[in-house]
């Protein structure tokens, strides 16, 4: 895609982005999941990919009726933010598997929290074009993705004490 020119251009890119980022992030969760030794986080991990393929589901739609291209725009953000997860979830990963969890949950919050600037964002944009419909439908989502963050917080909190 060309620079942008006008807010909803801004706007589709930042779905096509965002929809490119939830592609890469589930992958990339289904790889962390099987390494974790906590059956919680392990099922939290397991739930979120449902989540964020709805998000997803959700950003296609949008795309679609705001006349965009019905493509992701490869978002580079995240590539760098999954292969951090896979170096310190898997590559380089403690042999402890309390460690080791503590470390993917915190690669996770990383990726979900860029995805939240993304979501929230894309919301504002919204707003700004008078699409409330699309605006509500992207909050929504960064709310979701607010709760799994608490979720995963608490999940971290008892790991680490496990851990320590």
């Amino acid at each position: 895609m060309s620079a942008p020119g006008t807010l909803k251009e801004v706007y589709l890119d930042e779905m096509q982005d965002l929809w490119s980022a939830n592609d890469q992030m589930v992958r990339a969760v289904q790889q962390l999941s099987g390494q974790v030794s906590d059956p919680k986080l392990k099922r939290m991990l397991e739930q979120s990919v449902g989540g964020i393929r709805k998000h997803t589901d959700v950003l296609k739609s949008l795309i679609q009726a705001n006349g965009g291209e019905t493509r992701p725009e490869h978002c580079k953000g995240m590539e760098g933010l999954v292969a951090e997860a896979l170096k310190h979830g898997i590559k380089e990963a403690s042999p402890d598997g309390r460690l080791r969890d503590v470390a993917i949950i915190a690669q996770y919050q990383r990726m979900s929290h860029y995805g939240l600037a993304g979501f929230g964002s894309a919301a504002a944009y919204a707003k700004a074009l008078g699409r409330t419909d699309d605006a509500s439908k992207l909050k929504q989502a960064v709310d979701e993705i607010y709760k799994g963050d608490a979720a995963a917080s608490q999940l971290a909190e008892a790991v680490e004490r496990a851990a320590a």
